[in-house]
């Protein structure tokens, strides 16, 4: 590759983290690695050590909105891959080594939940993602493709299914899907060898469907301990079935207006569950409850006083109690190589990881990685964004580079706009030098036309060529949209006619009419004006 083709892509991180409200996690089986979805669609590895200390590695991009569920995607040790879903149905399959995206694709539904499946046929082992979500059937994808297979589906009251498990038999070669949909009604699929193996999308229906009056199921979990018992948490109680004919054992109401929001077994005569406020608690479960025990099932469907003990001890009580944004994320994992450590992992919407190893914790979070950092990782432009009377730099809160120009352009919180050249600022950043005492180094210009937070930028001529290369687009939280003449600084229009702040700019596909469009005066810039929806864009950019 010749020299003036090569693209080298550099990431210059700021002093202050980025935003990652955790939106799901996944642990791999080695307790090594801890992955971290949140709400902005971004992805986060950590590294842990055998010492419970975590620390951020990698930040993945891929996603264009909330991550709603993470899975492994293999069992060898020598490929660490896990899928990622989010909310408008696309699905990544990565490799957790290096972060690349290896496969990529959207399918027209969302998935809150994925599990991975692992079956063999001769001397081959092939994997399987069991995937549930917004649609009423179970979807089985291909773990490397993500191609779908075929389906599980309800022949009596299809629904939503809330949450699944697979239950593996080790005395036969039929395995157990196990289910609960939104209505509460329990539903199992039976997954033979040649069901495994199937690949034209024939529907695979039910063998058994039964109501277990489980509404608001938050998950369901099968006793690998004892393979005799299943776990269902719902919003306002936890019940365990007998894994056998799916008959009650016992249930326990939640109290103080609580809301349950997951559970596992630690052992085979213990269950934790955790609230949406953050906090875990361990009971132990009566006798009843226990396959090992006499006294199995005496009391099948029954709750009787004293059958299930107090609270044994609280685990996971959030030391900070500081107003969260949305409910922490919880998990439990437990390590099927060494070290077997249990661990509950909990992850906030400040981007904070939390572990409890036993008694032993451990925490950490985004900005305490970054201000453990020496020296502390400077900011595309902090030297030029260091406001009088303080140390912090005015936050960027926008960017586009402009590869043609050369040139990265920054919206700042303040409403400025700061335009830089980018070679010369990435070598601030990154070689020391006499450079470093130039004030005002980089040269730099700043626009100012926003009376608040800039919030979106858009170089139009950058996504199309039909559009002027001087023409720079901004938006900011003052509900106004701004068209600036990038060389010389000018601002040519302002449009204040939204009722709202502005969040994205998009230009329209190339086949949209050009009829829609209104010609102004300046540089053919255009006018689109919908009344109806009170929305305008610039030079046929679209404003959402």
């Amino acid at each position: 590759m010749s020299g003036n083709s090569l693209v080298l892509p550099i990431v210059l991180w700021g002093r202050n983290a980025p935003t990652h409200c955790i939106s799901s996690l996944l642990v791999m089986d080695d307790l090594a690695t801890i992955i971290t979805g949140c709400h902005d669609g971004q992805i986060c590895l950590w590294d842990m050590t055998p010492d419970l200390e975590i620390s951020p590695r990698a930040m993945l991009f891929g996603h264009t909105s909330s991550i709603t569920c993470l899975s492994k995607a293999s069992a060898v040790s020598d490929k660490q891959y896990i899928v990622s879903a989010s909310e408008s149905g696309e699905m990544c399959l990565w490799d957790v080594c290096d972060g690349r995206c290896i496969e990529f694709t959207k399918l027209a539904c969302t998935h809150t939940g994925i599990q991975f499946y692992q079956f063999t046929i001769g001397t081959q082992r092939e994997g399987r993602l069991l995937c549930n979500g917004h649609y009423p059937e179970i979807l089985v994808v291909d773990a490397t493709s993500l191609e779908v297979l075929y389906s599980l589906v309800s022949k009596i009251s299809p629904d939503w299914i809330s949450s699944m498990s697979i239950i593996r038999s080790h005395r036969t070669q039929e395995d157990t899907v196990v289910a609960v949909s939104v209505t509460g009604i329990l539903k199992v699929w039976i997954i033979t060898a040649d069901v495994s193996r199937m690949q034209d999308l024939d529907p695979v229906f039910e063998e058994e469907s039964k109501p277990i009056y489980c509404q608001s199921c938050q998950s369901i979990s099968f006793c690998t301990f004892t393979q005799l018992s299943l776990l269902v948490v719902c919003s306002k109680y936890w019940r365990v079935f007998d894994a056998g004919d799916y008959s009650l054992l016992c249930s326990v109401p939640s109290e103080n207006d609580q809301a349950w929001t997951g559970g596992d077994f630690i052992a085979a005569d213990k269950v934790i569950i955790w609230t949406e406020d953050g906090c875990s608690y361990i009971y132990k479960l009566p006798a009843s409850c226990l396959p090992a025990s006499e006294h199995f099932r005496t009391d099948v469907g029954k709750t009787t006083e004293g059958s299930i003990p107090p609270l044994v001890y609280s685990i996971a009580d959030r030391a900070d109690k500081q107003l969260l944004i949305c409910p922490p994320v919880t998990r439990f994992f437990y390590g099927r190589r060494e070290p077997f450590h249990k661990l509950l992992v909990q992850g906030d919407s400040a981007g904070r990881l939390s572990l409890w190893k036993l008694q032993v914790s451990s925490t950490m979070s985004l900005q305490e990685s970054f201000d453990k950092l020496k020296p502390l990782a400077a900011g595309i432009i902090d030297q030029l964004s260091v406001m009088p009377g303080s140390e912090e730099p005015i936050k960027v809160t926008a960017s586009v580079y402009i590869p043609s120009q050369g040139r990265l352009v920054c919206g700042r919180e303040d409403g400025s706009i700061v335009l830089v050249p980018a070679t010369q600022t990435a070598i601030v950043q990154l070689l020391q030098g006499e450079h470093m005492l130039r004030r005002g180094w980089p040269p730099h210009r700043t626009l100012r036309g926003h009376r608040n937070k800039v919030t979106c930028l858009l170089y139009p001529h950058q996504v199309s060529p039909r559009y002027d290369q001087r023409s720079l687009v901004s938006g900011g939280v003052d509900f106004s949209v701004i068209v600036w003449d990038i060389f010389t600084g000018e601002m040519k229009h302002i449009f204040c006619v939204h009722g709202g702040e502005i969040t994205q700019l998009l230009v329209p596909p190339e086949n949209c009419s050009v009829s829609l469009f209104v010609p102004l005066e300046h540089s053919g810039t255009r006018l689109h004006h919908t009344p109806q929806v009170n929305r305008t864009s610039t030079q046929g950019t679209k404003l959402i």
